[in-house]
């Protein structure tokens, strides 16, 4: 089996090992892969991976060889998963790997705002404490998460995780769930109105799809506290990025924080660059070490599968 990995560096940009995968096949990795080279670099491949290259019926069309394309990723809009379920191509995905990592980031944006540790350490060491003529001093004001309530839109693996973490900082947790009928969990569901009105935090989520695109716009922005932050580590679009800044700058909410946007990588006229109370991260919320090694594992595992003629986490 010839296998290629389109895009390796984003999961491995060197820290780990493809030793495994490598194992399986006459073995190719390429760091990025332009658009213009998808189809060359493909070529006679069996079995290709990928994390953010678009698969198009087009292009499978012109890879005849084609029978596996492994997504190193949960979402995998990127393949025309129709296309090649029509030429007999399975398309597999990397489900559940990041729901630690990416609840751990939530809460390292609910702390940011809380708590305000880095801005205070700067202050500290540009000599503020220093100069300072009583023991202690804060910038902005501090707040305790106890008895504050987190509302949590959507409720799969990682909205489960992160309600854990809630509970362990003694918050109250209300859920907004896409059917009420199939939900077993034990936290009060409420609808999208009362969740944006009651909470103090809320955190997406939810997939992206044509019900829950510009979920957050003018109108659920309106209905929130001037004291409430909002958190986006789903799809960037879930959130109309000029409303959520406008809603910034007019104090609607008190701050917001993303590791996703509508557009990735960010381009100079995004309307979240440099807007005030705004905490962006360049979507990393999967990247930790022991995350992107569970992705591989799960990568070798699915590819192992197809193989032995089981294949497993299938998408299409």
């Amino acid at each position: 089996m010839k296998i290629t990995v389109l895009d390796g560096h984003a999961a491995n940009p060197g820290d780990i090992s493809w030793d495994a995968i490598k194992a399986l096949g006459e073995f190719t990795v390429y760091e990025r892969t332009p658009a213009e080279k998808v189809v060359e670099r493909i070529g006679d491949s069996d079995i290709i991976f990928l994390n953010k290259i678009k698969i198009t019926r087009e292009i499978v069309s012109q890879c005849p060889n084609l029978k596996y394309i492994g997504v190193l990723a949960t979402g995998y809009n990127v393949v025309d998963t129709v296309a090649c379920r029509e030429k007999g191509i399975v398309v597999t995905n990397i489900p559940a790997y990041s729901t630690d990592a990416v609840a751990q980031h939530v809460f390292a944006f609910i702390l940011t705002f809380a708590n305000q540790v880095a801005a205070h350490s700067e202050s500290v060491h540009a000599g503020g404490w220093i100069k300072n003529p009583d023991f202690c001093y804060w910038l902005s004001p501090l707040t305790e998460l106890s008895g504050k309530t987190l509302g949590i839109f959507g409720f799969g693996n990682i909205g489960q995780k992160v309600a854990k973490i809630a509970h362990a900082m003694g918050m109250q947790v209300i859920v907004h769930v896409h059917s009420e009928k199939s939900f077993t969990g034990g936290e009060k569901t409420v609808t999208t109105e009362e969740l944006f009105r009651q909470s103090n935090y809320i955190t997406l989520h939810a997939p992206m799809t044509d019900e829950t695109a510009n979920l957050i716009n003018e109108k659920t922005l309106a209905l929130m506290k001037p004291t409430a932050i909002l958190i986006n580590t789903a799809r960037g679009g879930l959130v109309d990025e000029k409303a959520v800044r406008s809603a910034l700058e007019n104090k609607k909410i008190a701050g917001y924080a993303a590791d996703v946007i509508l557009n990735e990588p960010m381009s100079a006229d995004c309307p979240l660059y440099k807007a005030p109370n705004c905490l962006l991260t360049p979507h990393i919320a999967w990247a930790p070490k022991e995350t992107r090694e569970r992705l591989l594992k799960i990568a070798e595992e699915n590819i192992k599968a197809f193989m032995n003629g089981k294949p497993i986490n299938v998408v299409n």
